[in-house]
């Protein structure tokens, strides 16, 4: 019998030094991320002002997690984790080097930077996956929970707080200076990740199949899985509403709110107050509201960050919004990565989770250009006003599926069979998203 974590167990545990030693790498690479989530932007403004062109540096970043989810997961079932999330770290810190140095040498225009992005994009596609896939190997069952929700925050922290803030400053002083940084936090994160003991058993990564059975093996599964499919649905629109508007984040920085650089990540490092305050309360909002109550209020959350935005042209206003949205994501992501590290068998995990973001993060390219394009034609509050209004409607959706329990009906019976038995046409189809079509999810795991 699995059985999901529980959130009171998870929060009296220790989680041990390997923990320990991941959630430091996701921590450091997650100010560095943060590093250049802020000055990315910021160099593509100061290089154009077409907002299609400053929402590229979005679509180049976010792109290989449609390209390249699927053969990402079959690699993370089929290698020494601890070792590949080393070598995509040091690949990236190079990477990053080479921005740095077109900067500084005058030859590192548009195209370099969403060169850049996109291969810095299918180095996280591997490490967001792969670092999932680990962590029920290096934390106990009863601590996913906590687990999941110590790591999402330091790397909101990272890339809401620290990261921005750490960024405009440096971008203030050289506009290279923010890149080069990077690359030093990813040598850390390697640094530390080449110290863990553990990783997945050799044993679980053998499989004797041909490749194109192996990736089918995964999306056949997922997709038998209502419950897990239609949360990837929901997760891709709500990742297309949140990626419109962080596209144009900036745009609307600077010719509305009028903010500076620095302001600018400012304003970005509001979302660490809301990741922060999720990773203390996600646990106990679902052992509390359940998990169909806890993904009803990260909805309603995130549509009211982004009604904030679009009604309301104040700094302080769109921090609180951006606190709201973080807090909204955070708490979608602990609710959804523990169901699927307990309800998704351990040998098909890699694939399983690679089809899942492959679906969700569908949403963040698309999002990211339609960002552009509406705000383009009809100015930013346009595309937060859409993005409210989307989430509204998944509110609803959630509302319905939180009256049938079809969350909740589905763990149960799962504990019941097995994780073998979790294809079972008894499944539940969840909430109705055939209202809004093949829809979908919150804001990347970062």
């Amino acid at each position: 019998m699995t059985k999901l974590a529980t959130p009171t167990a998870a929060g009296r545990q220790r989680l041990g030094a390997d923990f320990s030693k991941l959630w430091s790498a996701a921590a450091v690479s997650a100010i560095g991320d943060g590093v250049t989530i802020a000055a990315g932007p910021l160099l593509a403004a100061q290089l154009t002002d077409d907002p299609r062109l400053i929402g590229g540096v979005s679509v180049a970043f976010t792109a290989p997690f449609v390209l390249f989810g699927i053969p990402a997961g079959l690699l993370v079932d089929r290698v020494d984790l601890r070792k590949a999330l080393v070598r995509v770290d040091l690949a990236r810190a190079v990477l990053l080097v080479v921005l740095t140095a077109g900067i500084i040498g005058g030859w590192g225009g548009l195209p370099l930077l969403y060169v850049c992005m996109f291969l810095l994009g299918v180095g996280e596609v591997f490490c967001r996956n792969a670092a999932q896939v680990l962590v029920p190997f290096v934390a106990p069952e009863s601590g996913l929970s906590t687990a999941n929700a110590r790591i999402m925050a330091a790397q909101e922290a990272g890339t809401g707080f620290v990261g921005p803030l750490f960024g405009a400053l440096l971008f203030g002083v050289a506009v290279a200076l923010p890149f080069g940084v990077d690359a030093a936090t990813f040598l850390c994160s390697a640094l530390l990740l080449a110290r863990m003991r553990r990783t997945r058993p050799p044993a679980e990564r053998r499989d004797t199949t041909g490749v194109l059975a192996q990736m089918l093996a995964g999306a056949k599964w997922l997709w038998r899985h209502h419950l897990l499919r239609n949360l990837a649905l929901l997760s891709c629109t709500i990742n297309l509403a949140g990626s419109a508007m962080l596209a144009v984040l900036v745009v609307h920085s600077s010719q509305v709110l009028e903010l500076s650089p620095f302001g600018y990540g400012v304003m970005l490092s509001c979302q660490a107050v809301g990741a922060v305050l999720a990773s203390r309360i996600a646990p106990l909002l679902t052992n509390r509201l359940g998990r169909e109550g806890a993904l009803v209020a990260t909805a309603t959350l995130i549509a009211s960050s982004e009604a904030v935005l679009a009604l309301v042209p104040s700094p302080y206003a769109a921090g609180i919004a951006l606190a709201l949205f973080a807090c909204g994501t955070v708490t979608w992501n602990v609710v959804v990565v523990v169901l699927r590290q307990t309800l998704v068998p351990r040998h098909l995990l890699g694939r399983a989770n690679s089809v899942y973001r492959l679906i969700a993060w569908g949403g963040l390219p698309v999002g990211a250009a339609a960002g552009g394009i509406v705000a383009a034609e009809a100015g930013t509050p346009a595309v937060f006003g859409a993005g409210a209004i989307v989430m509204t409607v998944i509110a609803v959706i959630l509302i319905r599926g939180a009256r049938r329990r079809w969350i909740t009906t589905v763990v149960e019976a799962q504990q019941d069979d097995g994780p073998a038995h979790a294809t079972d046409d008894r499944t539940p189809a969840g909430p109705d998203t055939t209202d809004t079509g093949p829809n979908a999810r919150t804001m990347p795991e970062r």
